[in-house]
């Protein structure tokens, strides 16, 4: 239990970062201009790489504390 609350935390840190990141780079001035809905077009490309940056995350996260234990 105490790895998913690890992993979990982790997890949304990485993924929040990873979308501070993409709005930073010109996401927000994408999701401004965009013809269609959010909903349509652009989750679709935002959610991966966000789940990528909470999956990067949450793992490195695991893998020190694992490391710490030893």
């Amino acid at each position: 239990m105490q790895s998913f609350k690890i992993f979990r935390w982790w997890f949304m840190v990485g993924a929040m970062m990873a979308l501070a990141v993409i709005m930073i780079q010109g996401g927000m001035r994408d999701l401004m201009v965009a013809q269609e809905p959010i909903w349509d077009a652009k989750l679709v490309e935002l959610g991966p790489p966000i789940v990528g940056g909470g999956l990067l995350g949450g793992c490195i996260a695991l893998i020190l504390n694992r490391i710490k234990k030893k």
